[in-house]
């Protein structure tokens, strides 16, 4: 006996097979849905990424690039304003470069955090209560308690129409956006609290260097893969995978003889390339098409951040489950039916977490192995 036909009584499939039977749609219905989905993804994805002439994507600028300084502590201003509140969101890896100096700099106690998640819309929204018994997890607006970041934007003295983006340092007691850039964020974080221990990430001496490097990593590599993702052309889409690609390469054969981007020294320049890194075969290669291939392909960059990943308290700020629900999930336009795939295994904790031996590329290691010989 056989089974009856549940799709049967799914009217849409009634409709299809009373319309045209059990073959494909008619050739002109194809091309006119098409047509029309073309154009709603075209005018969506200017919305999402607004494209140049070539169709390429071109980051917004932030409207508080840096922090003022008058929140840095110094001779002239040895007691700056401690009103200060961080707004994140887990899945945003511009975000994710402070969670990691807030963590490195020992700032927890002194910075407090909000976590916002993506909302069906695109914008950043506050959940009731925490889900779990952790910081790192979207919840309530600690600061204001408002239901969205927008709303806390709009609180500024003068209002805000730009777009309400994380990170973004609030003070509290003034209201006002003090920085909505994430790399003036975590200059400011690493420099700016005298409370703060931890690893002095820019050094006075290494800061042309690492200035070097973000000029590589931002373009190429950071906002690399956002070129990728948000191309309205193929011609954009080349360019920046082919950009992408080669900086990759070049960083792999960088980090063959270099344990950080510095040399022995974790920077500013390695939280930034990590936080890209550690997405990348989560969602970069398969949502935003960088299939040429993953990071796990890549002995030394895939060496290197799990280094990065297994120092104390880096792990923590990095919630895999938001980070692929706030691509998949969110992205409408570049996964419309919203359908999250399987992690990667070589993103499980339990593999980002074996050893990566990078400790032999730093310069003692090199000079005691040259001793020996």
């Amino acid at each position: 006996m056989s089974l009856p036909d549940k799709s049967s009584s799914d009217p849409i499939t009634s409709l299809t097979r009373l319309l045209w039977g059990r073959a494909l749609p008619p050739q002109p219905l194809i091309s006119a849905v098409r047509s029309t989905w073309s154009t709603m993804w075209h005018l969506m994805m200017r919305q999402l990424a607004p494209p140049s002439r070539s169709g390429s994507y071109s980051r917004p600028s932030s409207l508080f690039p840096s922090v003022p300084s008058l929140y840095y502590t110094s001779p002239q201003n040895p007691n700056p304003s401690t009103s200060l509140h961080l707004y994140v969101g887990l899945s945003c890896p511009w975000a994710h470069r402070t969670l990691i100096v807030r963590a490195l700099r020992n700032l927890e106690a002194y910075l407090p955090v909000s976590i916002a998640a993506p909302g069906s819309d695109g914008s950043w929204e506050f959940h009731s209560e925490s889900t779990k018994d952790s910081v790192l997890v979207a919840g309530p607006d600690f600061a204001n308690g408002k239901k969205n970041l927008r709303e806390v934007y709009k609180m500024r003295r003068g209002g805000y129409d730009g777009r309400s983006t994380v990170p973004m340092l609030w003070d509290v007691k003034k209201k006002e956006v003090v920085c909505n850039e994430s790399y003036g964020i975590i200059e400011f974080l690493n420099s700016g609290f005298t409370t703060g221990s931890g690893p002095d990430l820019c050094p006075v001496e290494l800061r042309g260097e690492i200035e070097k490097w973000n000029q590589v990593i931002y373009p190429s590599v950071n906002n690399g893969v956002y070129r990728c993702g948000f191309a309205q052309s193929q011609e954009a889409y080349d360019i920046a995978v082919n950009e992408l690609f080669t900086t990759l390469d070049k960083l792999e054969s960088h980090l063959s003889n270099n344990r950080y981007l510095c040399g022995d020294t974790l920077t500013l320049s390695d939280i930034c390339l990590f936080t890209t890194l550690i997405r990348f075969d989560l969602a970069y290669n398969v949502l935003f098409k960088c299939t040429k291939k993953k990071v796990v392909e890549y002995p030394n960059l895939f060496a290197y951040t799990r280094d990065i990943y297994q120092m104390p308290k880096v792990a923590e700020t990095c919630n895999f489950e938001a980070i692929m629900d706030g691509y998949y999930r969110t992205l409408f336009p570049l996964n419309p039916g919203g359908i999250r795939p399987i992690m990667p295994s070589a993103c499980q904790h339990e593999i980002l977490s074996e050893p990566h031996f990078r400790e032999s590329l730093s310069s003692k290691s090199k000079e005691l192995q040259r001793s020996i010989q």
